[in-house]
């Protein structure tokens, strides 16, 4: 075995910043997920363990709403997954269970939409780290039409502001992205 040499401890500083600059963008696409707001549509999975009866999967009514065990119609549109875990935990902690363990996940999130010069406008599935690029590509592209500047997006959360987008930027379900026409 050679030893150590000051060469392979700048090889691994190296290879390591190099890991580190690929990781990046997949680590901030999933922090942002942590903060999602649950929304109608989304399909859900709660599971309490030990507790086969209480553990379901649901779809998000569209009013943001699900029925669930004991605890009836609950409005959970905007929250996010631990709220939720929260939520469930205090409403079924005492009467029904001495320490509930509670896990929500998301299993399938609402849809994005694309609409204007692309081949086929319309819903797709979400998954996450979509960039706008991703999400043409998911529309069959740009139309011969299409500008590549004046691309927008309306956020899925209610707020109605057109906001200008770049290939790179991060699509969130319940988006609407419009792709205009170009003059030339």
């Amino acid at each position: 075995m050679r030893p150590f040499s000051l060469i392979d401890y700048y090889m691994r500083i190296y290879a390591a910043l190099l890991l580190l600059l690929f990781l990046k963008p997949v680590l901030a696409s999933e922090s942002s997920l942590l903060d999602y707001k649950l929304g109608s549509g989304d399909l859900i999975n709660i599971v309490v363990f030990g507790e086969l009866d209480l553990s379901l999967e649901v779809r998000l009514s569209d009013a943001g709403t699900v029925s669930y065990p004991f605890l009836g119609e609950l409005k959970v549109n905007g929250l996010t997954s631990r709220d939720l875990e929260h939520l469930l935990t205090e409403g079924l902690k005492g009467d029904y269970l001495v320490e509930p363990r509670v896990n929500v996940s998301i299993k399938e999130y609402r849809q994005f939409f694309i609409a204007g010069e692309v081949a086929n406008p319309g819903g797709f599935e979400y998954s996450p780290g979509l960039t706008l690029r991703k999400a043409i590509a998911l529309a069959g592209g740009f139309t011969e039409r299409a500008s590549k500047s004046k691309m927008y997006v309306i956020a899925g959360s209610g707020n109605d502001k057109k906001i200008q987008m770049s290939l790179g930027d991060l699509v969130k379900p319940g988006d609407t992205v419009t792709i205009e026409q170009s003059f030339f």
